[in-house]
């Protein structure tokens, strides 16, 4: 169990932060990963237990999410679906060999992993605003190649996901947009991955002891208003410019943790 005696001030921070990346994740896309920058940095738990807590929230939020991209229709094609198949499939093993690999990874290295990975999204978010992505594959997800790149891809982000406790999203979407998919469908897809993703690595954790419930809750409550209040926002303020700010902050904070 967390301590919740750690300071009223401390949780609603952590809330705070939760709901404004809950936000992000329905406007930008890769907002949940300051869910688990927060609490990597602004608490002393083990590495493990940030990876484990953080997936427990994003199982939520993959499922709102997708149930909106369903709605809108980017999920009703066979194309799109066998993406999201293929690739979840592939991710369900990634993220359970990840849960594992995590509990050998000193919380140093851990925050020089989530250091890395913060600037690596950052840089490519800055990219892509001011050059966009050429994608250096096109995928056919009907043909046995196509079928295969997607197996090794969710494989893989499935892996750095649930080492990282990192939703899929984050991930997701620049790799299946360098490989061809168009960034809507990517987006959509990444989010019905991110449930696969986010459910076996918190089983996995779970089993180990590593996701503190009430912490989850504390975080996961604010994070999933967030991703609703999201929708409305991105039809408000320019998702382009909350893009630009957020490649910047990624950039900036990436060293901190890191080191």
């Amino acid at each position: 169990m967390f301590d919740l005696s750690i300071g009223l001030s401390l949780v609603l921070l952590l809330a705070s932060i939760a709901f404004f990346s809950g936000i992000g994740i329905t406007t930008i896309g890769p907002g949940g990963i300051f869910v688990t920058i927060a609490l990597y940095s602004m608490t002393s738990i083990p590495s493990s237990q940030v990876a484990g807590t953080a997936h427990a929230t994003f199982v939520f939020t993959g499922l709102v999410g997708s149930v909106a991209y369903i709605h809108s229709g980017e999920m009703n094609t066979g194309q799109s679906r066998a993406i999201a198949v293929i690739l979840s499939v592939a991710s369900i093993l990634g993220a359970l060999v990840g849960a594992h690999v995590n509990t050998f990874v000193p919380r140093s290295l851990f925050g020089f992993l989530l250091g890395g990975v913060a600037m690596a999204v950052g840089a490519t978010i800055l990219y892509r605003e001011r050059r966009g992505f050429s994608p250096i594959y096109d995928l056919e997800p009907l043909t046995r190649d196509g079928q295969l790149i997607l197996l090794g891809l969710g494989f893989t982000l499935g892996v750095c996901s649930g080492l990282l406790g990192i939703g899929g999203p984050v991930l997701a979407v620049p790799a299946l947009v360098l490989v061809g998919v168009p960034m809507l469908l990517a987006v959509a897809v990444a989010q019905v991955q991110s449930i696969f993703i986010a459910t076996f690595a918190a089983s996995g954790y779970f089993l180990q002891g590593n996701v503190l419930v009430s912490l989850a809750v504390i975080i996961g409550a604010p994070l999933l208003l967030g991703v609703v209040v999201g929708w409305q926002v991105a039809y408000i303020i320019d998702p382009e410019k909350l893009k630009t700010a957020l490649g910047f902050v990624l950039l900036g904070v990436g060293p901190v943790i890191a080191l």
